[in-house]
C-alpha cells in the first residue's frame, strides 16, 4: 500500500453489495475509492510475496549454494542466441586439439622416483635382435606410475642395535642417522598439518582420527603444538607480507562471519581490550585483503571483532605516506571503508548485477536487458585480459567499447524510475536504485587506469575461511585465529603467485635463522627453491 495511505475498513456485506454493483454496472462514486485501495493493497501482497520468495530464493542460496549466475543459464531460454560462427572461428573449432584427460608425469614432482637399470643389457652391448648395431640411453625411459597409501603424516621408526658387554655391562648403542638424530619432527611435519588444517579445512579431531586408523598416531594436541611453534618461527615473514602489501595500488576487501570461542557469552573482563565502538558487538569477522603490488597478489586474513574496513585502516597505517591513495574494490557496505585514509573507491558490478538474477523469473524482459548489457562489458575486459593490455591500454579499450554499453544502461535504468515503468519500492525498483546510488563507484573503471570490474579474487580468497569455519566450526582463543590468519595469508598467497604452500611452509622452517636478517628475499615470489622435492620454479 502507498505510504500515508489511510486504512480502509470493509466488511463482506459491502464486498458482496460492490460485487452485486459491478455485475448491474450500477457503480457508485464511493465504490472507485473502494475498488483503488482493493487494488492497492493486492499491488503491495504482490510485492511482499514477490519479496519472500526472493529471501527464500536467497536463503536457500546461502545454505546450499548458489550453482551458476552466468547469463545464459539464468535467462529463460539461455537469453538470446549468439551470432553464427564465422568460418575462421567454425574452423579454429573444428581443429581444437584433443587431450585424453589424464595427469602427464611431469605432474607428480613430489612423487618418489626409482631409477630401474635393464635386468640383462646395458650401454655398449650388441643388439640381441640384430648383430650389427649397438645399445645406447635413449634419455626416455618407459614410465610406470604406481601408487600407495599412506597417511598425511608419515613416520619411521629406527631400531638403533644395542650391544651390552658381559662383563663390565656397558651398553653400545648405533647412531641415529644425522638428518633425524635428536629431532623428533620434520619440517614437513607442521608444513602438512598447516596445508590440511587451514587451506583445505581438515580439523585437528579428525587428522588425529585418521592417522590412527592408519597407524601412525597424532594427537590434536601434538599438530596445534607443531604449527604454532611453526608460526612464531615465520612471523617475520608474514609482517614483511602486510608491510608490502600496504603499499599496495589496488586493495580488495570483504569480511565472512566467523566464531571465536573465547568471545562468546559475557565478556567481563574484555571492555578494556577493546575500542568505546566496538564494547557492545556480538559479532565475530573474517576480513580478507587482496593487495596486488608490483604485479604481484598478496593474501591477508584478519579474524576479530572488528570489521573489514577497520582492519584496511590498521593496514593502511603501515602505507608509506608519499604513496598515492590506492584504489579500493569492495561491496557497498560502509563497514567497508577506512574511514580515516583516503581511498579510490571501486564498487563490485557483480554485487549489483546479483540482483538482477534473483529477479529473473518476476522480471525475465528487464533483467536481460541489464544482464546482457553487463555481460557486453565484461567480455570487453576478457578481451583486454587476453591481449595483456597495460592498465592504460585498457582504459581506453572501456572508453571505446564498455562506455556506450553503460551509459545505455544508465539512461534505461533513470527511465524505468522517472516515467513509473517500475514501481520504485518493488524488488526491481530497488535493484534499479542500488544500482543508479552507486553509479560512479561501479563505474570507475572507465575513469581510472586499473580499477577493476568486481571484488572476485577476494570472495574467492575468503572461501579458504568459509571452508574452514564450515569444518571446524570455530577457533578456540584470539591467538588461535591469529595462527589461522598468519597460515592462510600465506597459503593463498602462494597458491595466488603459483607457488606450492607446503613446500614453501618446509623451506621457511628449513631457514628461520635468515627469515628475521632479510624476510623481503622469503616472500613467496622470491625465495630460493632449495627443496629436495624436485618442483620446478613457477616465478
Amino acid at each position: 500500500m502507498k505510504k500515508g495511505s489511510a486504512k480502509l475498513e470493509v466488511s463482506t456485506e459491502q464486498l458482496q453489495e460492490l460485487k452485486h454493483r459491478i455485475r448491474e454496472r450500477k457503480l457508485q462514486e464511493a465504490d472507485y475509492r473502494l475498488i483503488e485501495a482493493i487494488l492497492e493493497t493486492v499491488e503491495f501482497l504482490r510485492d511482499a510475496v514477490q519479496k519472500k520468495t526472493i529471501a527464500v530464493k536467497r536463503l536457500l542460496g546461502m545454505l546450499f549454494g548458489v550453482r551458476t549466475e552466468k547469463t545464459r543459464k539464468v535467462l529463460p531460454n539461455g537469453g538470446p542466441k549468439p551470432p553464427p560462427p564465422s568460418p575462421t572461428t567454425a574452423g579454429q573449432t573444428a581443429t581444437k586439439r584433443k587431450g585424453h584427460g589424464r595427469n602427464g608425469v611431469g605432474e607428480y614432482w613430489g612423487a618418489e622416483k626409482v631409477q630401474i637399470a635393464h635386468q640383462n643389457l646395458k650401454t655398449g652391448d650388441s643388439c640381441p635382435q640384430c648383430p650389427k648395431g649397438k645399445l645406447y640411453d635413449t634419455r626416455r625411459p618407459a614410465v610406470l606410475v604406481h601408487f600407495q597409501g599412506s597417511p598425511p603424516v608419515m613416520a619411521t621408526v629406527y631400531e638403533c642395535q644395542s650391544l651390552r658387554c658381559s662383563s663390565c655391562g656397558a651398553v653400545f648403542s648405533a647412531e641415529a642417522p644425522q638428518e633425524v638424530s635428536g629431532k623428533k619432527y620434520d619440517e614437513t611435519a607442521g608444513s602438512t598439518i598447516a596445508v590440511l588444517k587451514y587451506g583445505h579445512g581438515f580439523p585437528f579431531h579428525r587428522l588425529e582420527h585418521l592417522q590412527a586408523h592408519l597407524g601412525i598416531p597424532l594427537p590434536a594436541s601434538t599438530q596445534w603444538e607443531l604449527v604454532d611453534q611453526k608460526a612464531r618461527a615465520i612471523l617475520p615473514v608474514y609482517e614483511c607480507l602486510m608491510q608490502q602489501a600496504a603499499q599496495g595500488e589496488l586493495l580488495h576487501n570483504d569480511d565472512t562471519a566467523m566464531k571465536i570461542l573465547q568471545y562468546l557469552g559475557k565478556r567481563a573482563g574484555r571492555e578494556e581490550e577493546l575500542e568505546a565502538d566496538q564494547a557492545d558487538r556480538s559479532g565475530v569477522f573474517t576480513t580478507g585483503i587482496i593487495s596486488v603490488f608490483e604485479g604481484h597478489k598478496i593474501a591477508l586474513f584478519f579474524t576479530g571483532t572488528n570489521h573489514a574496513g577497520e582492519n584496511m585502516a590498521q593496514l593502511l597505517e603501515r602505507r608509506q605516506e608519499s604513496r598515492a591513495p590506492p584504489l579500493q574494490m569492495c561491496d557497498a557496505l560502509s563497514r567497508n571503508l577506512p574511514q580515516k585514509f583516503e581511498v579510490i573507491l571501486c564498487n563490485c558490478l557483480a554485487h549489483a548485477r546479483r540482483r538482477f538474477t534473483e529477479l529473473v523469473e518476476e522480471f525475465p524482459a528487464e533483467c536481460e536487458f541489464v544482464l546482457e548489457s553487463l555481460k557486453k562489458v565484461y567480455l570487453h575486459d576478457e578481451q583486454a585480459k587476453q591481449e595483456g593490455m597495460s592498465a592504460k591500454q585498457r582504459l581506453e579499450y572501456h572508453q571505446g567499447h564498455s562506455q556506450p554499453v553503460m551509459q545505455a544502461l544508465e539512461g534505461w535504468l533513470h527511465e524505468q524510475l522517472d516515467e513509473n515503468k517500475v514501481e520504485p519500492n518493488s524488488s526491481m525498483g530497488e535493484a534499479i536504485s542500488y544500482m543508479l546510488a552507486h553509479w560512479e563507484p561501479l563505474t570507475r573503471f572507465l575513469r581510472v587506469p586499473g580499477a577493476p570490474l568486481d571484488n572476485n579474487i577476494c570472495e574467492r580468497a575468503l572461501k579458504r575461511a568459509i571452508l574452514h569455519r564450515k569444518n571446524c566450526l570455530f577457533y578456540k582463543t584470539q591467538h588461535g585465529a591469529f595462527v589461522g590468519d598468519l597460515y592462510m595469508s600465506l597459503i593463498y598467497t602462494c597458491m595466488l603467485c603459483g607457488t606450492n604452500p607446503a613446500q614453501y611452509l618446509t623451506e621457511l622452517e628449513r631457514h628461520t635463522s635468515e627469515l628475521s636478517d632479510n624476510p623481503l628475499q622469503w616472500l613467496p615470489w622470491n625465495y630460493p627453491r632449495q627443496s629436495v622435492s624436485g618442483q620446478p620454479a613457477t616465478d
